[in-house]
């Protein structure tokens, strides 16, 4: 009896140990061939615009597919030369990018550094605050935004006698209005602030005694060593400003001062039949994120990796 148990025990840990064996062979292949069918997924989009971007009108649905044949670049020229404001737009976008990206950078680790090193009244209670604006869609702050930066809360300002106080900064169709609300964001200060919170005291307490300041430490000791963090910030709020449209759509009215997203909208709707031009057009506005991505990715994926590793 006992001999019988002990072979059906024996047989049971034999059975289990083959299927750990064979799900260990397995398991790489499987992940592998899900990472590519993904990969492949994702890549697909971008890769049959630049394909049918790159062939006439005429031939757009031709054969073979999967490549342009034949090769033209009539598209591109098309788009530029039937939007003769498309350098304004570029330039448009540009300045609204990097100034809101550098903008944003330094207000945020500044943000991001007293909130994890100083102590001043109701931080926890600001803090908690900045969390929950985090939560609100942007449509529910859009109306308020609008009227912060245009007209104003008050229409005609709140008048206290004589003197009229304006509510409201007056940048309708002005770069200026698509630029401030953007200059500081609640998830930079997070991820600055989790940063922060992560780095040894001990650098700044070695600073203090050799006689700097707040200021000194930050921007000479605690700024140099977050280029990670402050790269994969800038890159994701580069990112968000270049293709934002609904903002600006709401702020600026004269075809001048739109961005470059605002213009190709409008293309898109003179030329929707022509696919391979509205493609053409597309990839002016994605080609400029990618190649930043591609440049930065490495500091990209070691912040992200990084970034919230230790709480409180």
């Amino acid at each position: 009896m006992m001999a019988t148990i002990s072979q059906t025990v024996s047989k049971k840990a034999t059975l289990s140990d083959r299927l750990i064996v064979v799900l260990d062979r397995i398991k790489t292949p499987v992940f592998y061939f899900i990472l590519i069918g993904w990969a492949v997924l994702c890549i697909a989009p971008l890769y049959f615009t630049l394909v049918f971007s790159l062939k006439p009108v005429a031939n757009v649905y031709d054969p073979p597919l999967f490549w342009p044949i034949p090769f033209s670049l009539e598209n591109f020229r098309d788009v530029i030369g039937a939007l003769p404001l498309f350098p304004r737009w570029l330039l448009n976008s540009t300045i609204i990018s990097l100034v809101v990206t550098f903008a944003r950078v330094l207000f945020c680790a500044m943000a991001g550094y007293a909130f994890a090193r100083m102590e001043f009244p109701l931080k926890k209670f600001l803090f908690t605050a900045l969390l929950i604006s985090m939560m609100i869609p942007g449509q529910v702050t859009l109306i308020p935004n609008f009227l912060v930066v245009g007209p104003g809360i008050i229409r005609g300002g709140l008048k206290i006698g004589d003197l009229t106080i304006p509510t409201g900064f007056g940048l309708m169709d002005n770069l200026g209005g698509v630029i401030l609300p953007g200059i500081v964001a609640a998830f930079g200060i997070f991820m600055m602030t989790q940063f922060y919170k992560s780095i040894p005291k001990e650098l700044e307490e070695a600073a203090m005694m050799d006689g700097l300041g707040r200021f000194g430490i930050f921007f000479r000791i605690v700024l140099p060593i977050s280029t990670t963090q402050l790269l994969t910030l800038a890159l994701l709020t580069f990112q968000g400003e270049w293709n934002s449209f609904m903002w600006p759509l709401t702020i600026l009215r004269t075809p001048e001062n739109f961005t470059l997203p605002i213009g190709l909208n409008w293309f898109r709707g003179e030329y929707y039949t022509l696919i391979s031009k509205v493609l053409a057009g597309s990839l002016f506005n994605t080609l400029p994120i990618l190649i930043i991505f591609f440049i930065f990715q490495r500091y990209f994926t070691q912040s992200i990796a990084g970034t919230g590793l230790k709480e409180g």
